[in-house]
């Protein structure tokens, strides 16, 4: 009789399970409140941004802020592409990135194998001299620059972005590449090269491959770098067929000079969604880059 009276005060004592999910619950509300704000601090603006674009200029001047787009159209994207040159300057960013990215990272890759990989005296000096060169602040040279280009007559094309994006982004680059070269077993190499593998061998056949999640994340890096950049391309970028697309987006005028708004949040509605679609297409990739350049350094 005793044992019943036991059981039944131990499982009135029980929390039933609606219970425990009630405690579970309100254990991780503030890691959910906290989740929910983030969220709303980062897609907030991004919205604000889409339902931009679709708002005309009078809604813009009369209209608050956070008001919704009284008629949904792609009139802002077409006159943004159409009459603001929103193709060409897109095209410009792509000539100006896509070849700076792939110098950068051959030469990154290749000064990286060289550094960690292959040994030879004065090593640590080179690459101490390539970490200095991150901290050479950008509007320093800007000045002695142009006017190299200029008595080199490379004004009024591509090659002053080109040149200037791969040395300002090689150091960086080296240095990322040397950490994850350094992740790499030295014992593979040694065995590739008791087996008659060749520097040139090891490199593309060993190095590369094993490197490969790195590249991604430090071309990703390098990329959002060279194609958000304004500085540099307002300073050597001087004929309006040259543009690029962050330096075109600041000449959305309309008539008698004014802003037009409509179009330039089109324009940057594009240009920040397509660069997001490239981060999360690349995303996975990215994440094993950081994870391997942690293991060992």
């Amino acid at each position: 009789m005793s044992a019943d009276v036991i059981a039944r005060t131990t499982s009135t004592r029980a929390p039933s399970p609606r219970a425990r999910a009630a405690k579970r619950m309100l254990q991780r509300l503030p890691a959910l409140l906290v989740i929910a704000f983030v969220l709303v601090v980062v897609l907030y603006p991004l919205l604000w941004l889409v339902l931009g674009s679709f708002k005309t200029q009078p809604e813009f001047l009369s209209e608050p802020f956070w008001s919704l787009p009284q008629q949904w159209n792609f009139d802002n994207y077409t006159e943004a592409f159409v009459e603001g040159g929103l193709g060409r300057y897109i095209l410009n960013s792509a000539i100006a990135t896509l070849p700076s990215l792939g110098i950068q990272l051959i030469f990154g890759l290749g000064a990286a194998f060289a550094l960690e990989i292959m040994v030879w005296k004065g090593r640590g000096t080179v690459l101490l001299m390539f970490l200095a060169g991150i901290m050479i602040p950008v509007q320093m040279i800007l000045l002695p620059l142009f006017t190299i280009y200029f008595n080199l007559h490379l004004t009024g094309t591509r090659w002053p972005l080109i040149i200037t994006y791969v040395a300002m982004g090689l150091p960086l680059t080296v240095f990322m590449m040397a950490t994850y070269m350094r992740a790499i077993p030295r014992e593979m190499f040694e065995a590739a090269e008791l087996d008659g593998a060749g520097v040139y061998r090891q490199f593309w056949y060993f190095a590369v491959p094993l490197v490969r999640n790195a590249i991604f994340t430090v071309g990703l890096v390098q990329f959002f770098f060279i194609w958000n950049d304004l500085l540099v391309a307002m300073t050597f970028v001087q004929s309006s067929e040259l543009r690029t697309i962050q330096v075109g987006l600041l000449n959305f005028t309309g008539e008698y000079g004014a802003v037009s708004y409509g179009p330039m949040f089109a324009g940057i509605a594009v240009n920040v969604i397509g660069t997001l679609i490239i981060y999360l297409f690349l995303n996975q990739k990215v994440m094993k880059g950081l994870a391997a350049g942690a293991v060992k350094g």
